[in-house]
């Protein structure tokens, strides 16, 4: 590690298990699931009917009417998460130099709705019905551009694109860029909404989710457990505004955490399957403690990728042993994805934000519905949340593509 120490200062969520960050963080602990019935009927016939969707959020009560009404869904929420966390950690007018101030939209698919309505009005009414709007906001660096606009953030406004683990390599980059000098601070927003007909037929019919829980949402994420059969789509917001240590010390605003070290690697395997040993993501986790200068020692406890699908859970886990030899068994994993669901591009940022919050409370999230794990020897926290002091969390993200991401975050120093 080299450069300047990186700094947490703000957070901020629109998600399933709630509005603010205060509302995820209480539901997650907790062990409520934010699984149901998806409401709508277009998704009427589907194979697979349930999700994890963000409720009880008016666009109208963060963004000017005009605004809110040319944003889709998951850009309203990605610009409420980012205010939030820049709330969070008293910013109001910019502290930083504006050009040294960067806005990093992390999404798989971006606001994929609006060119879904968009081809459906062309084909019923022609070209003069599709929005003019598509072009400026219909991209996934549109919620970037957006939130520059409105902060007066003149450096780098852009997205990252890495499908699941996108998130957790919006983070990397943020880092990188304060720690060797690129910037001051860097607002990361994780965002995504594919729970909608065609990505839930898609992703059923590959088989990727988990199937015949309509009588029981609440019980289809099911990470390491051995009945598991596939992940659960959710959709929503994440934020994390990353300061330089020093510059957040100097403005007298609180250092929640330190992200400390991030990896990055490619499985070079295969579309959606990931490598069943874990190679790649085992690189990605070396590469995030050498970043960090740390060994596996060092790690305190693992929130984990834990999409509950037959073959990542066990690769994940075989990355591990691998990665972190010994000590892989004798630390605490969670799997959050069991409360919240899968917020695919969006997860990393938001598992992020619960890994700052484990060290802040000093209590380990449960992985819910693991009632007969399939693989012996881990320590998984399972069933309620366990009240212990840790330094350093590692999170880890992996997705289709083979793309995967880590992060150790520590507590402040």
């Amino acid at each position: 590690m080299s450069g300047r120490s990186v700094a947490v200062t703000g957070l901020g969520a629109i998600t399933p298990s709630g509005n603010s960050v205060g509302e995820l963080w209480d539901a997650v602990a907790a062990g409520r699931s934010a699984v149901d019935v998806v409401e709508g009927h277009e998704f009427d016939g589907l194979p697979v009917r349930i999700g994890a969707q963000v409720r009880g959020f008016d666009a109208e009560q963060v963004l000017e009417r005009s605004l809110a009404r040319r944003l889709s869904p998951v850009q309203q929420w990605a610009v409420a998460a980012g205010e939030q966390a820049l709330q969070h950690a008293g910013v109001g007018e910019l502290p930083w130099d504006s050009r040294r101030f960067a806005v990093i939209a992390a999404t798989g698919s971006g606001p994929i709705d609006a060119m879904q309505h968009a081809t459906r009005d062309f084909d019923a009414k022609g070209p003069r019905a599709v929005s003019l709007t598509l072009s400026a906001y219909g991209a996934p660096d549109g919620a970037a551009a957006v939130l520059s606009q409105r902060l007066g953030a003149r450096g780098p406004a852009h997205a990252v694109s890495a499908t699941c683990a996108s998130g957790a390599i919006g983070l990397g980059d943020a880092m990188r860029r304060i720690r060797h000098g690129y910037a001051d601070a860097v607002l990361v927003v994780g965002m995504e909404d594919c729970l909608n007909p065609i990505n839930l037929a898609s992703n059923a019919n590959m088989r990727a989710l988990a199937a015949g829980y309509e009588d029981d949402p609440t019980a289809a994420s099911r990470p390491f457990d051995r009945s598991r059969s596939g992940f659960v789509m959710a959709q929503g917001a994440g934020a994390i505004l990353l300061e330089a240590t020093d510059r957040a010390k100097a403005r007298g605003t609180e250092v929640l955490a330190e992200l400390a070290g991030f990896g990055e690697s490619s499985d070079a395997h295969h579309a959606t399957a990931p490598h069943p040993e874990g190679r790649g993501a085992a690189d990605a986790v070396l590469a995030c403690l050498a970043d960090a200068r740390c060994e596996p020692t060092d790690v305190r406890h693992i929130n984990a990728h834990g999409t509950g699908t037959p073959a990542g859970d066990g690769a994940e886990l075989a990355a591990f042993d691998t990665a972190l030899g010994p000590a892989a068994r004798t630390l605490p994993v969670s799997a959050t994805k069991s409360s919240t669901g899968h917020l695919l591009g969006a997860s990393g940022v938001v598992e992020a934000i619960v890994s700052v919050m484990t060290i802040r409370d000093g209590l380990l999230p449960p992985t819910i519905n693991l009632d007969d794990p399939e693989f012996e020897g881990w320590d998984f926290v399972c069933g309620e949340a366990r009240p212990t002091p840790v330094d350093a969390v590692l999170s880890t993200s992996f997705g289709f593509g083979g793309h995967n991401g880590a992060l150790l975050l520590t507590a402040a120093r």
